[in-house]
């Protein structure tokens, strides 16, 4: 069968009528840019996506990299991809033309590049996180630095990575153990050990730049005393020659139940006397310059996630309706040929919630990016303050939301293949196990839970939450104006009032009881919240989707905008509603789980 990867005209949508990318050009940094480079640039990384990662996606998943002691050896047709990716532009789609980038707007590099994640999984890693190891070094290394480790990345010629876990600290940077010790020269030398570094060593590049916390000797304990440095993997002389090699080895591979087309490392610092690295900023600031990295890396996954769950989408819409199977309740005739399933109701269901977790998910993404332009560009500067409060408290929800209901909607494509759907056939077992992993990339549910709630929710007076309700009320004022939309508009600013009634009970049961025991049910919180984010993201695709209607489009378009609406509607008829129960367990500090005791389990 012969699948879509996407649907180009939902991304077309996205742009050009939900977000109107186009009215970007007008500002000083896109003004060489139209309407006609942003599909330009989606054309490239449609092509590159089909000619080198779509040939090669089951091969990439089965053939995973592997490590004879000495270098790792990894599918060769995964070079000229990367390659491929590097000479069209889209390793760095953002940077500056002189950096060899596009200079798109971020909603549109993440339009450009969804082909590319869609058709290459992890593989895309190695470039998407190159890039943000660049965009951490320009934010906050020296010129210096930035000339001698990001001018060749940005090149293709070097790659990048964050190196944080370790086998003792995951989230719990604060317990991480690498130490760094100054030497006479005023470089330091790194020793310790981290774990699950994607892309952590490959032979893709001439070279890998490791972006590593450590805890200088005498720094305070806890993240205050954590700073950030640049490890090579090879060392690099005064006029940008890659010399010998630093101290820095690869102890083995991990081999991940999905997302294989990227390497998953264990890396030793410090074997033979300490590795050489180079201070990023000041000392015992690096969570504060790492977490520029990191807040871009969430979104990333956040957006892989939903492009994830589109592409099994995408995949089995095409399947369903191809493949005939059953007959209807209706029929009476058993020699009556058997129907496509897509005209079973309950294969509807399965699409219909596909559709709304994937393109809610995605239309999300692509807000967060577009709040990412905004901070970046915007003319007036209180519009970039409001858009920078907004993004940095909406990036739980991003990262999350997509990465927990993406795998749901890849779980109903499999069964709406059916027995299909579990064989390597077909990508969508794959597709589900891909995505599995993004629940946990970046920080898990639990963890973006409680940033969320215990810091992002209270910080400057409740800023952020403030923006973003008043936002909604905005898009709910605008969506009364269309007679389709005044039942969801109702229905969203209902939510509102719920999830203002839950925010106030449990910010209260935080100052009155036990703190762990008031941020027991944090992830409930973050579901709800996220429920409603998504809620808004579905009305605002309406507000879209009915002026489209307006405009008296033509069959195939009138029927794209009818699928929106419906999708909204199965949304706020199946999924809002569950808020309700949410509230509930949240006010009343449920306590099933938090009284639990070990010796009952």
């Amino acid at each position: 069968m012969a699948a879509s990867i996407l649907n180009v005209r939902d991304l077309h949508f996205y742009l050009f009528e939900l977000f109107d990318a186009q009215a970007l050009t007008a500002r000083p940094r896109y003004a060489e840019h139209s309407k006609e480079t942003y599909l330009a640039a989606i054309e490239t990384g449609r092509k590159i996506a089909q000619r080198y990662f779509l040939p090669i996606r089951q091969k990439v998943d089965v053939q995973q990299p592997t490590f004879d002691g000495k270098q790792v050896h990894m599918l060769p047709e995964i070079k000229p991809a990367i390659d491929a990716v590097i000479q069209s532009g889209l390793a760095c789609p953002e940077a500056d033309y002189e950096w060899g980038g596009m200079q798109l707007p971020a909603i549109v590099a993440s339009v450009a590049t969804s082909f590319l994640s869609a058709a290459g999984s992890t593989t895309l890693g190695y470039t998407s996180l190159t890039n943000a190891n660049c965009n951490l070094i320009e934010a906050h290394g020296t010129p210096e630095q930035i000339a001698k480790w990001v001018v060749p990345m940005r090149q293709g010629r070097f790659a990048g990575t964050m190196a944080m876990t370790e086998p003792s600290a995951g989230s719990g940077l604060a317990d991480l153990a690498t130490s760094a010790t100054r030497t006479e020269e005023g470089r330091y030398l790194i020793t310790g050990n981290k774990i699950f570094i994607s892309g952590g060593d490959h032979n893709l590049s001439e070279n890998i730049v490791h972006l590593v916390l450590a805890r200088i000797k005498g720094a305070p304990k806890g993240i205050k005393g954590v700073s950030l440095f640049i490890v090579p993997k090879y060392l690099v002389d005064e006029t940008g020659a890659v010399g010998s090699r630093n101290d820095v080895s690869l102890a083995g591979l991990f081999h991940k139940m999905g997302g294989r087309g990227q390497t998953s490392c264990a890396i030793n610092f410090g074997e033979q006397g300490g590795s050489i690295g180079y201070l990023v900023g000041e000392e015992n600031q690096g969570i504060r310059y790492m977490f520029h990295m990191m807040n871009e890396a969430r979104i990333m996954v956040g957006t892989s996630a939903a492009l994830t769950a589109l592409s099994g989408y995408q995949y089995s819409l095409d399947y369903a309706k191809e493949r005939r199977q059953g007959r209807l309740p209706s029929s009476r005739d058993p020699l009556s040929a058997p129907v496509r399933i897509i005209e079973h109701a309950d294969v509807r269901r399965m699409l219909l919630a596909q559709k709304a977790y994937a393109e809610g998910a995605y239309s999300l993404c692509l807000f967060g990016a577009q709040l990412a332009d905004d901070v970046r560009t915007a003319p007036d500067e209180a519009e970039r303050r409001s858009a920078k409060v907004l993004l940095d408290f909406l990036t739980p929800i991003i990262k999350s939301w997509p990465s927990e209901y993406g795998p749901r909607a890849n779980s109903l494509a499999i069964q709406v293949l059916g027995g299909h759907g579990y064989t390597n056939e077909h990508p969508v077992e794959m597709f589900y196990r891909d995505n599995r992993l993004n629940s946990i990339h970046e920080g898990t549910y639990g963890v973006q839970s409680l940033d969320l709630l215990a810091r992002k929710v209270p910080a400057d007076n409740m800023a952020g939450y403030t923006n973003c309700i008043s936002r909604m009320r905005d898009d709910i004022e605008t969506a009364t104006q269309h007679p389709a939309l005044q039942e969801p508009a109702a229905a969203l600013l209902a939510a509102i009032q719920v999830l203002e009634e839950t925010t106030g009970a449990v910010l209260g049961g935080m100052q009155k009881l036990h703190i762990d025991l008031a941020l027991a049910n944090s992830v409930k919180y973050l579901e709800l919240f996220g429920n409603v984010v998504v809620a808004w993201m579905w009305l605002k695709q309406g507000i879209a989707a009915s002026a489209g209607l307006a405009r008296d489009p033509h069959a195939d378009d009138r029927n794209f905008y009818l699928g929106k609406l419906q999708a909204l509607k199965y949304f706020y008829a199946y999924e809002l509603p569950e808020i309700q129960v949410w509230k509930q367990i949240l006010c009343d500090f449920e306590d099933a789980f938090y009284m639990a005791r070990e010796e009952w389990f």
